[in-house]
Parts: structure tokens; sequence; C-alpha cells
């Protein structure tokens, strides 16, 4: 207004009831109810099948900054989807990545730890805890759209068959 570029009159039209919108990046689980959203827009329109969003590729959403906001967050899914494998989302080669790398520091090995060999009871620890987390996550839903098995990309009954393997149950 003071620059002349904007109207004086139309700036208090708008500014009656001021709104502030913080950044995606602010936004938690927006950012995972956006993506779905839009994976499921540019699916429908592309003819193609994608699967659920699991939690790694929500993980990687979250860690994303979003300068963009959400017509970012829109323009990678269109990506991911035009370019997904198998019915399979990859964010590896949507998202940008950094333009500096972080620099090493001097205690840090070149070469990363090899992974360990897991033994089947740690096996069944791993998939017991990620079961867990998608059903708090999910509220304690096995099925439907914001349920547990669409997190983990798996049809209900197999959730439900693992929680009753795993000794899984909703806590009181």
């Amino acid at each position: 207004m003071k620059e002349g570029r904007f109207r004086t009159d139309l700036y208090y039209r708008l500014n009656v009831f001021p709104i502030t919108v913080p950044p995606l990046r602010d936004r938690g689980d927006d950012i995972r109810l956006l993506a779905e959203h839009f994976v499921d827009r540019y699916s429908t329109r592309m003819g193609r099948r994608i699967d659920p969003l699991g939690l790694d590729c929500i993980a990687q959403l979250k860690a994303y900054d979003w300068p963009g906001n959400v017509r970012e967050l829109q323009n990678i899914i269109e990506r991911s989807v035009i370019t997904a494998r198998d019915g399979r989302l990859n964010f590896d080669h949507a998202l940008p990545r950094p333009v500096t790398p972080a620099p090493l520091e001097p205690s840090t090995p070149v070469d990363p730890p090899k992974p360990s060999v897991k033994t089947i009871q740690q096996l069944r620890q791993i998939e017991r805890d990620n079961l867990i987390l998608a059903l708090e996550k999910s509220d304690w839903r096995v099925a439907g759209r914001n349920g547990a098995a669409r997190l983990l990309g798996v049809p209900p009954s197999t959730c439900q068959s693992r929680m009753k393997t795993l000794k899984i149950e909703r806590p009181r």
C-alpha cells in the first residue's frame, strides 16, 4: 500500500477478518491428508492404480521443508503419480535434493555401517511395533480410508490376521 501497488480501499475491504495460515511444514498431519487427496485426484485423472501412502512415504513428505507450501506438494504428488512403478510412489526423484550437501564431520565414517542380520524374533518385534504405530496413527481403525491397513498398504483382513498372530489388542 505504501508503495502504491495495492489499493488502500481494497486492503481494508479484505482485512475485515484476517486469517493467518501457518506454513505447510508446521502442519504435519495436513501433509498426509493433502498428499492422499492429491494421489487420489491424479491417479483417477491419469487412470492409474496407486497403492496407499506407506509410512516411509509419509515420513519423507513430513521431513521436507515445503518452501512452496501446498502448491509444491501438489506438483510433487503429480510428478510422483506420473513416475510411479507398479502402483508405488517413489519420492526419491520427485522431492528436490538439497543444493549444498551437509559437510561431513570428522568423526563421521565415510562408509556407512553394514546392516546386521535380524533374527526372526527381532523381525516380529519390528513388525509388531510398526503395526501398533499404524494403529495408533489411525486411532485403532483397521479398515477404511484412514485405517491402519491403508497406511500399511495391506488388506484389512491381513492387518487383522497379523494383529491376532502378534497378540495386539487395543488398549483399554
